[in-house]
């Protein structure tokens, strides 16, 4: 194929499936084609996590699937030894972190709580440092998870600063339509998909990955 032909191709969007808590539902939405996990290491967070259980549903994970560990101001020497401990491919740092503690030992995406425009503004500051951005609500005094959507508008102007993960508040209902608006790189879903706080809705997260990828 030649450079022509892949700056052509449709390229589906990315898939992950935050909040997992549990080994039948990290193998589900494995099943339906999920590209990737998170796990909440949050402990304020009602889909928190012990690391010893990440590690213990990870290590019975397929290959050829990312591995996410969430993380929300966390000191950087404990974040490494999670990795350590879990085996996690990809750090999510979703709290105030500056960008000279955003360089771990795997890739690196940095939340971004998205309010308005001006919100982007930091984001320039972390180009070369972190792998992609992922775009959440901004709703005060919670780090994500709130199940609202933000302007899609504003999600489609971040683009320029890299790639771009899409969540808050995206369900089967308006995934086709964000990923039309936005075409990020990929989407990042947890309450949309949940039958209760830590559970999933195994039939919500089976058309929710399909239909993201099938737009």
């Amino acid at each position: 194929m030649n450079s022509k032909e892949l700056k052509g191709r449709k390229m589906r969007v990315k898939v992950k499936i935050c909040g997992i808590t549990n080994l039948d539902d990290a193998m589900a939405a494995v099943d339906f084609g999920a590209d990737a996990l998170g796990f909440v290491f949050f402990k304020d967070s009602p889909r928190y996590i012990p690391f010893s259980s990440a590690a213990s549903i990870i290590k019975n994970l397929p290959p050829f699937l990312t591995t996410v560990g969430v993380f929300v101001n966390e000191h950087p020497g404990n974040i490494e030894s999670v990795i350590t401990m879990t085996g996690i491919d990809v750090v999510q740092l979703h709290g105030e972190e500056p960008p000279e503690k955003c360089r771990f030992t795997r890739q690196v995406i940095k939340a971004m709580r998205v309010e308005t425009l001006e919100s982007l503004d930091p984001l320039i500051s972390y180009r070369g440092i972190v792998s992609s951005f992922l775009l959440d609500t901004f709703t005060p005094g919670l780090f994500g998870g709130t199940g609202k959507i933000f302007n899609w508008d504003i999600a489609v102007e971040a683009k320029q600063f890299g790639r771009i993960i899409l969540a808050g508040g995206l369900t089967p209902d308006n995934i086709t339509e964000a990923v039309r608006r936005v075409r990020p790189y990929g989407v990042d879903v947890s309450s949309g998909v949940e039958l209760e706080k830590g559970t999933k809705d195994h039939k919500k997260m089976q058309l929710f990955i399909e239909w993201a990828k099938e737009t």
